[in-house]
């Protein structure tokens, strides 16, 4: 699968070649890691259809998402959207755990969920995969209970600086990517914790009120500037990257 580069440099290439070797963990400012988000919209700004993202995305975002997740230490999720999409294991093959490893990464990466309330149920397909390292960050002082997964509880409520700290210092995590949700993302950004946006847009109007922006919550205090690295086009969806000012 080819996509077209528009900017910077107009030409061809693959979601494989294109979404490798970021090195994301290299630009770690000091105390926490390197934070970008992962999003999709629709043409009207919609962050989801029907409540879940896949059927707005088409085959190349599908691969990119893929392979944006061997570029991480680990991989950050709302409780929502954990629910919502109802998470697996991370990483789908074994040529993609292979590409992390490729990248000094850990075939697997830590998957952080973020639950307030902890309100997960049990049967979530990644909290019953045994070789999925997970950890969730929450106010509750209660753990769940008939999982598999191998599951460490982060007791740092909505502090979100506070977790990124402890997933440098304890966890030697460097580079996150952030999936959502929309609250979620609002909440990193209020706090000036996010680095990078990609967003894939695709050509869908999906209308309604109901739907969140990939943006949600209250509105920011200043507006997060952003500087646009790369632009390309695959069966119709354009694809991003945009590195946000910091505040």
């Amino acid at each position: 699968m080819e996509l077209q580069r528009l900017y910077p440099r107009p030409g061809n290439t693959t979601p494989a070649d294109l979404i490798s070797g970021l090195d994301l963990a290299s630009r770690a400012p000091t105390g926490r890691p390197y934070l970008v988000l992962n999003m999709v919209a629709s043409l009207d700004g919609k962050a989801a259809m029907q409540g879940r993202t896949r059927g707005l995305g088409g085959e190349a975002d599908r691969r990119l998402f893929h392979h944006l997740r061997t570029q991480a230490d680990a991989i950050m999720v709302g409780a929502g959207t954990v629910r919502a999409e109802r998470y697996g294991r991370a990483v789908k093959s074994d040529e993609l755990r292979a590409k992390r490893e490729h990248e000094g990464l850990e075939p697997d990466p830590l998957t952080v969920i973020v639950s307030g309330r902890l309100d997960l149920p049990a049967d979530i397909p990644l909290l019953q995969e045994p070789d999925a390292p997970v950890a969730i960050a929450t106010a509750a002082e209660h753990e769940l209970t008939g999982t598999r997964a191998r599951i460490e509880y982060l007791r740092t409520g909505d502090d979100l600086p506070l977790l990124l700290s402890r997933l440098r210092d304890d966890r030697g995590v460097r580079s996150v990517l952030c999936e959502g949700g929309p609250t979620l993302n609002s909440h990193l950004l209020a706090a000036g914790l996010v680095d990078e946006l990609f967003l894939s847009v695709s050509p869908k109007l999906v209308g309604g009120s109901e739907a969140l922006t990939i943006v949600a919550g209250r509105t920011l205090l200043e507006p997060a500037g952003a500087e646009l690295l790369w632009l390309l086009e695959g069966e119709g969806d354009l694809f991003s990257r945009w590195r946000i000012a910091r505040s």
